[in-house]
């Protein structure tokens, strides 16, 4: 029987967190995921207001408590005084993956020259992987369709949940 995989998914955002508009951008998570996994997985949600303390008690909890295998944020990786998710990304990682915000910002180039303000990041806490994608819908499908052929054998190799994509929608990379 295999496990099924715990997937945390994190709007970081002031607005939405105030009601102010609908979360849109962690939904396209949730999508994206929907058609990327044909593997059973469940969505562990939260949305939360641009507060480092808040994002590194959400990070820890959703790997730390929730068992989380992977956990995708959304929001908080521009250049303005309030984006502070990849800091509280760091804080709570033990170790870095600088390949994936290198990769998303290369992809994000072809479509938008501002893609170099972006800082997101990803990095390893405990037996799950952290990724921070960009706050817009159209730019987290995008930057997942570049990174996500990675994502289940890095889970592989932290002794995770085997994660099955949908090879007609998207094919995970796995050496052998």
């Amino acid at each position: 029987m295999t496990q099924t995989a715990r997937i945390g998914i994190v709007t970081v955002s002031d607005r939405a967190s105030a009601g102010i508009y609908e979360d849109l951008s962690g939904q396209a998570i949730i999508d994206t995921l929907k058609a990327y996994l044909s593997s059973d997985w469940e969505a562990v949600y939260r949305l939360i207001p641009d507060e480092q303390p808040q994002i590194e008690t959400t990070l820890k909890e959703l790997v730390d408590q929730e068992h989380c295998c992977l956990v995708v944020t959304t929001g908080g990786t521009g250049p303005a005084s309030r984006d502070v998710t990849p800091e509280a990304t760091e804080a709570v990682c033990e170790r870095m993956m600088p390949g994936f915000g290198e990769l998303m910002r290369m992809e994000s180039l072809k479509y938008v020259p501002t893609a170099i303000l972006s800082r997101q990041t990803a990095g390893l806490r405990g037996n799950s992987l952290i990724v921070n994608l960009p706050g817009k819908p159209k730019a987290i499908r995008q930057c997942l369709d570049a990174v996500f052929p990675a994502i289940p054998y890095c889970i592989d190799l932290m002794d995770g949940p085997y994660l099955v994509c949908d090879e007609q929608v998207i094919k995970a990379f796995r050496p052998g």
